[in-house]
């Protein structure tokens, strides 16, 4: 029986990004697109549950990974979801895994 990603080990979440990459990796060689884009996936939110959701503030802006250029505003925080809207876009509310957002760095 599989575990659930939130009743893994901080160790175990590091073997399975490390797998989902190199199946994903594995993938593309092949020219599976779509199972590429599972497996990416699937590391995001794997990744997620390594973070700290009090990291991220109600209210901030944060850019978004992977997508130069675009930005998220948090509403709310739900577990290891960020809700809220993209800035630009048609305001309609969406919740990203908290691994998606670019954490401005502590000076």
């Amino acid at each position: 029986m599989e575990k659930r990603y939130s009743q893994m080990s901080s160790y175990e979440l590091q073997q399975e990004i490390a797998a989902l990459h190199e199946k994903a990796r594995k993938a593309e060689q092949m020219g599976m697109v779509n199972e590429f884009a599972v497996l990416e996936r699937k590391a995001i939110m794997a990744k997620a549950y390594l973070l700290n959701p009090d990291n991220f503030k109600k209210g901030e802006i944060y850019p978004i990974e992977g997508a130069p250029g675009s930005y998220f505003k948090v509403d709310y925080l739900n577990g290891v979801f960020a809700w809220g809207y993209r800035l630009g876009g048609d305001g309609s509310e969406e919740a990203l895994p908290i691994s998606m957002l670019q954490v401005k760095e502590q000076k």
